[in-house]
C-alpha cells in the first residue's frame, strides 16, 4: 500500500514532460495504456479472458469499476476547471470519508489513534494546500464540487474492496474503470494530438502511475483496514511536490514542507502505534 501512493505521486511530474494533448486527451491515452496493461496482466497470470474475469467480478467489480472510471476522470477535469490547491485540500477529506463509511457498511471499529491521524493529516494538507484555496468563481465552485466526488467515490471503493475482496477477485474492477474512462474521455479528446514522445510518457502513466498501483491497492485491501488504507494514501500527495521539485525544479514553500512533515508525522504515527499494539497482543 505504501507503494502505490509513491507510484501514484510521479503523476504531477511525469505529467510536466507532456508537451501536446489536452486535459482530456491525456485521460483518454492514461486509460487506454492502464487498460493494455491490466489486461495483459489478467492474461498473463490468470490465464483468461479478462472480460470474462470481469463478470465474475459481479456486482461489487461493477461497482468498483463505476468508482475507478469516476476518479480517472473527474480529477483531469477537476484540474481544468479550478485550482490543483482546490482538487487537493478536497481530496484529502478521503481518509474522513472512509472511515465512516466503513463504520456505518463495515462495521469496522475507528481506533482513536486513527481519529487522531485523520485530524492531524487534515490540519496538514490545510496547511500546504490552504493558501491557494478558492471559491471565488463560478468554474472554481463547480471544479470544487466535481473535485468532491474523488474522495467520495474512493471512499465507496475502498469499502467494496474491503467487503468483497475476500471472495471475489477485483482487480479486473481497475480494468473496468479504465475502459469506462476511455469511453467517457474519447469524445472530448479528438481529434487527437499526442506524439510518439507524449504517447512514451504516457504510457508510463498508464501503466506505472495508475495500472500498476491499483492494482496494489485491491492486494492490500484484502489485509489492512479501510481508514488505513486512506490514510496511506495520502502519500500521493505529499510526494507529488517532491518529485515536482526534484524532477521539474519546482521549489516547493515553506508551507507545503511544514503540512507535508505534519501529515509524514501522523501517517508515521498511526502505523508505529499499529504495530506496537499488534506486538502487545502477541506477548499475551
Amino acid at each position: 500500500m505504501v507503494i502505490a501512493p509513491v507510484l501514484w505521486s510521479l503523476g504531477g511530474v511525469l505529467t510536466r514532460q507532456v508537451e501536446s494533448p489536452r486535459p482530456l486527451e491525456l485521460a483518454f491515452w492514461r486509460s487506454l495504456f492502464c487498460a493494455l496493461f491490466v489486461a495483459a496482466v489478467l492474461l498473463a497470470f490468470k490465464a483468461g479472458n479478462p472480460l470474462v474475469a470481469i463478470r465474475k467480478a459481479g456486482v461489487a467489480g461493477l461497482i468498483s469499476g463505476a468508482m475507478w472510471g469516476l476518479m480517472f476522470t473527474s480529477f483531469i477535469v477537476a484540474l481544468t476547471l479550478t485550482t490543483v490547491a482546490n482538487v487537493l485540500v478536497v481530496c484529502s477529506l478521503g481518509p474522513l470519508f472512509t472511515a465512516l463509511l466503513a463504520f456505518a457498511v463495515l462495521r469496522e471499529p475507528i481506533p482513536p489513534r486513527t481519529w487522531l491521524a485523520i485530524v492531524v493529516a487534515a490540519l496538514g494538507m490545510a496547511a500546504m494546500f490552504g493558501a491557494g484555496f478558492t471559491a471565488a468563481e463560478p468554474r472554481h465552485i463547480f471544479g470544487t464540487l466535481l473535485a468532491l466526488s474523488i474522495p467520495v467515490a474512493a471512499a465507496i471503493n475502498v469499502v467494496v474492496l474491503r467487503k468483497a475482496g475476500a471472495h471475489l477477485d477485483l482487480v479486473p474492477a481497475v480494468l473496468l474503470g479504465a475502459l469506462l474512462s476511455v469511453a467517457a474521455s474519447l469524445p472530448w479528446a479528438l481529434p487527437l494530438a499526442a506524439g510518439a514522445r507524449d504517447l512514451g510518457v504516457l504510457a508510463v502513466l498508464g501503466v506505472f502511475q495508475i495500472g500498476l498501483p491499483c492494482m496494489l491497492l485491491v492486494l492490500a485491501a484484502r489485509t489492512l483496514s479501510a481508514p488505513e488504507i486512506a490514510l496511506l494514501g495520502l502519500l500521493e500527495v505529499v510526494l507529488g511536490p517532491l518529485w515536482a521539485w526534484l524532477g521539474a525544479g519546482e521549489v516547493p514553500g515553506a508551507a507545503t514542507v511544514a503540512g507535508g512533515a505534519l501529515v509524514l508525522a501522523a501517517l508515521a504515527g498511526n502505523e508505529l502505534a499499529l504495530l506496537a499494539g499488534r506486538a502487545r497482543d502477541g506477548i499475551k
